[in-house]
Formats: structure tokens, C-alpha cells, sequence
């Protein structure tokens, strides 16, 4: 138990990671299991639920980016013989990853599952490893900037029509188009190359996700008070605000949002107030676990009720959102109190390591030597 507690609680762990990735996991629960009324008020509660409408993904994918860095290195990116091995694993991973999106795919759980998008994220991130966080910071902002306008007409090509465009969609996971989502990883990846531990860097990354996120906001406003959004034109859809839509606003506002909610969980976690939130971490610690037991879960318990696993709107006026969150903490807690790492993220590792061992490492070092 000491040893499983000093990896989800020591010093090396930055535990506002943790605490953000808990409240992506939470805020999928949220967009999957309850029913969201839109557009999101801040006077009208009932449109809540749709803060986390979209929000909870690119949460996903920056903090996903952050990991990529500090599996990698961090500040100090590996180079030489250490980064062969660093890319190989990493590339272990994405496969696996898609694999596992893919299976669950076949459970017909009516969502998009993220993980192939995962996968192919990923593979992408490989030869960006040895960047530093300004060049980083050039391409996400770049990809953000470019991408939404091109997305439209990639959209529209034929490729996607028919049963062979359907799968292409699952096999690529669409519904997260990787031209664009990478702008997220890549932004997290230079997230991850500064130095997060540093109590300013939290500050600048708070406020420059809250900058990222009103203005965003503002140009939605703009977009609508030009009409623009009403038009179902190209422009409309390059521009658009919109959950899921892949448009320029939503990519500014929620980017700045995902960046955000990192600032204010790793200056929350300096707190005392971390270990009150100490559940929620486990949770946090253990995405990957968290994400694939949920769609698990709702298969079982669809397929037990209804004898299907494709009625969404069945399935969510069961009212489970808080059985599935309590269940994911009580779950996750324990496993982190008494065992540590979470299981698919143990099982990952360790197969990571057994297909590209440390020895492929000591080898290329000697070698050097």
C-alpha cells in the first residue's frame, strides 16, 4: 500500500493533471448519460450540462499532449538512443489504443468512442518530440488557425458516402478529426516542455487559457451578430461555435478553456485543497481504465435492460450519471490506494516496455560509448 500510495501521491506526480483529467472523465459522463439542452446560459441551469458539450474531449486530447511530454522528457526532451525508445513506446501505445477503440466501437454503445482518434494523434506527435514549447505553441496555433477553414470541403469528398465512408469514419474516429485535433495534443505537448511545477507558469497558464476563451466568446458573438452563422455556407462552418463542429470559435473558446481548467487545477493542487480532491485524482489517474469501464458498464447494464445497446435516450432516462461517477470514484480510489496504477494503464505500460525493453536502450548507449 506505502508503495501504491507514493505513485499517486509523491512529489514526482503533479496531482492538478490528475484532477483535470478526473473532470474531463466526469464531464464525458455528462455529455454521454444526460440529456443537454442547448445553447449553454449562465442564467438558465437547466443549459448547464452543455459547458461540457465538446469541452470534456478537447480536455481529453490537451491533457493527452501534456502526458506525451512528460513521458518524454518534459522540459529536457530525450534525444539519441533514449528518444528511439521514447518513440517506439509511444507508438506502442497508439496502436493499442486503437485497437481498443475499435473493439469498443463493436459494442454499439451510441457514442463516439475517441480512442482511434487517440491512436492516430499520437503516431502524429511522434516526430514533434524534440521541439521545444515555443515551436510547439507555432503549430498549434498554426493547425488552429488554418485547419477550420479547410475542414469544411474535407468534409464534403466522397470518400465518406456509402458503407466503405462509415468505416473510414470509425477507423479514423472522424467525429475527432485529427487535422484539427492535433492542434490540442500539440498544445498540450508544449504544455508539457514548460515547467508546470513553477507557480508563475501556472499563472500564465490559467490566464492565457481564460484570454484564449473570452476571446473566443467574443468572436462567437461577433460571428453572430454579423449573421454569419445562420448562412450554412462554408464561411458559417469555418467560423462555427458549435460542440463537435470544428469551426474556429470553438476551437479558440474551448482550446482556451481545455488550457484553463489546467491552469486552475495545478494552482488548486497547491492547496491543502488536494487532498480533499483526493478521490477525484484517483479517478484522474486512471483515464484510460475510467473510460473504457464506463462504455463497459453501459453495454452490460443497455444489453441486461433493453436487450439493446443503441437506444441513447433509454439508456440515459435511467437517470445513471451519478451511479456511474460514484461507482468511478469509489472504483478508482481503492485501486489507487491499494494497487497504484490503474490496470489498463499497468497492462499498457508493461506491454510497452516488453515489445521496446530498456535493453534496447543500454544497447544503443554502449554503442554510443
Amino acid at each position: 500500500m506505502t508503495d501504491a500510495w507514493r505513485s499517486w501521491n509523491g512529489p514526482a506526480r503533479l496531482h492538478g493533471i490528475d484532477l483535470a483529467r478526473a473532470l474531463a472523465v466526469f464531464g464525458m459522463l455528462a455529455a454521454h448519460l444526460l440529456t443537454i439542452e442547448e445553447p449553454f446560459s449562465l442564467s438558465d441551469p437547466p443549459t448547464w450540462v452543455d459547458l461540457v458539450n465538446g469541452r470534456s474531449s478537447i480536455l481529453f486530447a490537451t491533457l493527452a499532449g501534456v502526458s506525451i511530454a512528460l513521458m518524454t522528457g518534459g522540459r529536457m526532451p530525450h534525444r539519441g538512443a533514449r528518444l528511439r525508445v521514447s518513440r517506439r513506446r509511444l507508438a506502442v501505445r497508439a496502436v493499442v489504443l486503437w485497437a481498443i477503440g475499435m473493439l469498443l466501437t463493436q459494442t454499439g454503445v451510441p457514442i463516439y468512442v475517441i480512442l482511434q482518434a487517440y491512436g492516430i494523434l499520437f503516431l502524429l506527435a511522434l516526430p514533434l518530440l524534440t521541439l521545444s514549447a515555443g515551436v510547439l505553441w507555432v503549430i498549434a496555433a498554426s493547425v488552429a488557425l488554418v485547419v477550420p477553414w479547410v475542414l469544411p470541403f474535407l468534409e464534403e469528398l466522397p470518400l465518406w458516402t456509402g458503407d466503405a465512408g462509415q468505416m473510414l469514419f470509425f477507423v479514423t474516429g472522424w467525429a475527432y478529426p485529427f487535422p484539427l485535433w492535433i492542434a490540442f495534443v500539440v498544445a498540450g505537448m508544449a504544455l508539457g516542455r514548460t515547467d508546470l511545477r513553477c507557480a508563475s507558469v501556472q499563472v500564465m497558464v490559467f490566464a492565457g487559457g481564460v484570454a484564449a476563451a473570452v476571446l473566443g466568446g467574443v468572436l462567437g458573438i461577433l460571428v453572430d451578430a454579423a449573421g454569419i452563422s445562420q448562412e450554412g455556407t462554408p464561411l458559417a462552418s469555418a467560423l462555427d461555435g458549435a460542440a463537435h463542429s470544428g469551426g474556429l470559435v470553438e476551437v479558440v473558446s474551448s482550446g482556451g478553456f481545455a488550457v484553463a481548467v489546467l491552469g486552475a487545477c495545478l494552482l488548486m493542487c497547491r492547496t491543502p485543497l488536494t487532498w480533499i480532491v483526493a478521490p477525484m485524482r484517483a479517478v484522474g489517474s486512471m483515464p484510460l481504465t475510467a473510460y473504457v469501464g464506463q462504455v463497459l458498464v453501459w453495454a452490460v447494464v443497455a444489453l441486461a435492460i433493453f436487450d439493446t445497446t443503441t437506444d441513447l435516450g433509454a439508456f440515459r432516462d435511467l437517470g445513471l450519471f451519478w451511479w456511474f461517477s460514484a461507482g468511478a470514484v469509489i472504483f478508482c480510489t481503492a485501486w489507487a490506494v491499494f494497487r497504484g496504477q490503474g490496470p489498463l494503464e499497468s497492462a499498457l505500460a508493461l506491454l510497452s516496455r516488453r515489445l521496446v525493453p530498456r535493453d534496447d536502450l543500454d544497447r544503443a548507449d554502449r554503442v554510443v560509448t
